[in-house]
């Protein structure tokens, strides 16, 4: 767990700065007074500081796993969080695992990606120097979804190039489209663009 000591003139001062510099919520931290601070003769002979030391409670793997826990145990569900920490060291993938989830996937996985967007809120909020970001998933759903886009990229492309019209895909969240820009990236029979406003958003495939 990460800690420090922090000096200042008051208790309070200490604990402002110390809080500053872990990038954490007061409430996420346990804060011992090390030395009270004193006022000498004169006001400087023998003065002493205040120190405090801060440690911090929670990390983010364990404060965003305790986070969907809590949210699996509100709705009445049994689930299972499962967190690892990305090799960039900062980012946290989150995956729940349990039974009858399909009220937290959503349609087209809507309710998953709001709340992944709700973890990020809540990560940066309690830890406001992390550069990281949370990545939900339940039951490997991300992982079967882009499966699943792809080959439809690959069939609409094909329905393209069979045509040779465009092949405008019904509107998409920004995470599902992106599957299908790269999944067609490097074909050299057909591009694809973004057409449309949000949520409306649509891919568009064209043959080359």
């Amino acid at each position: 767990m990460r800690s420090l000591e922090i000096t200042a003139k008051t208790v309070e001062e200490a604990l402002e700065e110390g809080i500053k510099q872990l990038g954490v919520r007061k409430e996420n931290t346990a804060v011992e007074i090390l030395n009270e601070p004193f006022q000498g003769l004169l006001k400087f002979l023998g003065s002493k500081p205040a120190k405090v030391k801060l440690t911090v409670i929670k990390e983010p793997e364990e404060y965003m796993k305790d986070f969907l826990k809590d949210i699996i145990d509100i709705i009445g569900l049994e689930g299972e969080v499962i967190s690892k920490v990305e090799e960039n060291g900062e980012d946290v993938t989150l995956n729940i695992n349990g039974k009858d989830l399909g009220l937290l996937i959503g349609k087209r996985g809507n309710t998953l990606n709001a709340l992944q967007y709700l973890s990020n809120v809540i990560l940066h909020r309690q830890f406001t120097l992390s550069n990281g970001r949370t990545i939900v998933d339940i039951e490997n759903y991300r992982q079967k979804r882009r499966v699943t886009l792809e080959q439809l990229a690959k069939n609409l492309a094909d329905k393209a190039l069979r045509t040779n019209k465009e092949v405008i895909l019904e509107p998409m969240n920004p995470q599902d489209r992106r599957i299908i820009h790269l999944a067609l990236q490097d074909s050299r029979d057909v591009t694809t663009h973004s057409h449309g406003d949000e949520p409306y958003r649509k891919v568009v495939i064209s043959p080359r």
